[in-house]
């Protein structure tokens, strides 16, 4: 039993592309341009200009509220009602889903248990519905920054099976979650861990194991919810209890180069009149973003009764490789994917630690060395 499709609009989407262009196109457009004429000494065509951008921008604000007003009225197709609208969905989330919770709610995804692109219930029957071969050991999978839980079916094309279907052959029940990736870590975390909480309350059989993997971002997600799970201000049982086995593939655990680098140049062109705008643009991203360049450091401890398997990818064959050190999946450093910093200390003492050559971040999604282990270290 999953909940109707009564989530956002493709209209809402419409409308928010048309705020988007007014305020990342229209308006860095013209704030360039004027800026260069200024350098220049302005031009005689200057008015003229200006009134151009404020009509356009007039007329994608009126239409961005229009489709705004008809999207609430339920009308056209539900955004999430195929593979690409809920693709496009959770890209968006992903850059900007913090600004969605406060300006645009019908667009923000909420976290939530996943099957057949549907939200599910976290009530015992639904999830008796939904999980009619469940099991006592239970595995979650979440997703990284702008995916959706469809990820976990990349690849499967080429070796016949997913990791979740190979572990449901072991005896497990896999369950996929989906979150808004724009949102804070740590506030992601706390809704993880209600989450979980919920599922193994309501969960048709007794759980009795639980495992935990993440892609990217949701590696950090995971470690998250399970700090504030262990917190001891809290009364009831956790359910972190129950984990046995944290997997995360790919994940930042220090940072992504990439999302420092976002922050560099933001800075940088924001020095500059003429460069302004662009840093504007770049200034959208979510503080799911933001949240990347650091990652979760030692605040955020493992869990003492885990064994955490902490999966890096290189484009290269070796590590040790001067493009592999630099460049690691293309997102995410070897280091960075093992918690372990230049000096060599580590967040996750006694962690198992596997490298894949030749892939990049992508490649960690059904990859068949991930399965292997897989199989070995929750067998």
């Amino acid at each position: 039993m999953t909940t109707a499709s009564t989530g956002p609009r493709l209209l809402d989407a419409l409308s928010l592309l048309s705020e988007a262009a007014d305020e990342l196109v229209v308006r860095s457009v013209r704030d360039t341009h004027l800026a260069w004429a200024d350098r220049f000494g302005g031009h005689p065509g200057q008015g003229v200009a200006s009134a151009v951008y404020a009509g356009v921008g007039a007329g994608l604000r009126v239409a961005s509220r229009g489709l705004d007003k008809a999207a609430a009225a339920g009308l056209g197709p539900g955004l999430e009602d195929g593979p690409r609208g809920r693709f496009v969905s959770s890209a968006v989330n992903g850059l900007i889903g913090d600004r969605l919770v406060r300006e645009r709610p019908r667009l923000a995804i909420e976290m939530a248990v996943r099957h057949e692109g549907r939200d599910v219930v976290l009530e015992r029957d639904a999830l008796a519905a939904t999980f009619p071969a469940a099991t006592g050991r239970v595995v979650v999978f979440l997703h990284g920054l702008c995916e959706t839980e469809a990820y976990w079916r990349r690849g499967r094309e080429k070796l016949g099976t997913t990791y979740g279907e190979m572990l449901a052959d072991e005896g497990w029940t896999p369950v996929f979650l989906r979150a808004n990736t724009g949102l804070p870590l740590r506030e992601n975390g706390v809704a993880l861990a209600a989450l979980l909480r919920d599922l193994v309350a309501q969960w048709p059989e007794e759980v009795t194991r639980i495992a935990l993997v993440g892609h990217s971002m949701g590696g950090l997600i995971l470690r998250a919810a399970g700090a504030v799970a262990t917190d001891p201000s809290l009364s009831q049982r956790p359910w972190t209890e129950l984990v046995s086995d944290v997997v995360t593939l790919g994940t930042p655990h220090l940072g992504a180069p990439i999302a420092q680098g976002i922050g560099h140049g933001s800075r940088g062109l924001g020095r500059l009149p003429e460069t302004a705008a662009f840093g504007r643009i770049l200034d959208w991203r979510s503080v799911g973003v933001h949240d990347l360049v650091a990652g979760l450091a030692e605040d955020v401890p493992p869990l003492p009764h885990a064994s955490y398997r902490l999966v890096a990818a290189t484009l290269t064959a070796s590590p040790r490789h001067p493009v592999g050190h630099v460049v690691g999946d293309l997102l995410v450093r070897v280091p960075s994917a093992y918690g372990r910093d230049r000096w060599g200390a580590g967040l996750f003492p006694g962690a198992t630690v596997l490298h894949l050559g030749r892939t990049d971040h992508f490649g960690l999604l059904n990859h068949p060395r991930v399965h292997r282990a897989l199989r070995e270290w929750l067998g």
